[in-house]
């Protein structure tokens, strides 16, 4: 079998998260058995963006 190693971490970030925020996420990743980083991504793609940015970085 062939492994091959998947980069993910293009861009660390750190998040803030008020204590409420943190423990609503904590158990939530408990209830589903995914990990934070998983959530944190699929909502994160889940945003909507315009097409007509004015920002040419985005």
């Amino acid at each position: 079998m062939i492994m091959t190693n998947k980069k993910w971490a293009v861009k660390r970030i750190t998040v803030n998260l008020a204590t409420q925020e943190a423990e609503k996420l904590e158990k939530y990743c408990q209830q589903t058995g995914r990990p934070a980083t998983d959530v944190i991504r699929e909502l994160i793609r889940s945003l909507p963006v315009s097409d007509d940015s004015k920002d040419p970085n985005n």
